[in-house]
């Protein structure tokens, strides 16, 4: 394996440690539906409700939906979209190194 294929391995399990740290993070129900949706073989669910998800987002000002959903629909199109994935690691990178409370972890 060369040393690109080793870092990009390593980045994307750092992604997803990051990624899960924030999972946690949701109401148990919530995140019992991002772990469905996120799940490989649900990506004929997973596109349609990410792009619901940020479209609610931009709807926030209606009853029930919130800004709140534009992350949620943002990192479950990173999934299956290669440029939105390596933006998504980058920006949970930098969530940890600034908010690590928003990933439960100690400021």
């Amino acid at each position: 394996m060369t040393h690109s294929a080793e870092t990009e391995r390593s980045d994307e399990q750092e992604r997803q440690r990051r990624l899960n740290l924030l999972i946690d993070r949701l109401p148990e129900r919530l995140q019992r539906l991002t772990r469905w949706l996120l799940a490989p073989s649900r990506i004929w669910v997973r596109i349609p409700a990410g792009i619901l998800f940020m479209i609610g987002g931009c709807l926030a000002f209606l009853p029930i939906l919130g800004v709140w959903m534009l992350p949620l629909g943002f990192f479950l199109l990173a999934e299956d979209v290669p440029f939105l994935r390596r933006l998504s690691g980058r920006l949970l990178l930098w969530i940890e190194q600034r908010h690590p409370g928003w990933m439960g972890l100690k400021d």
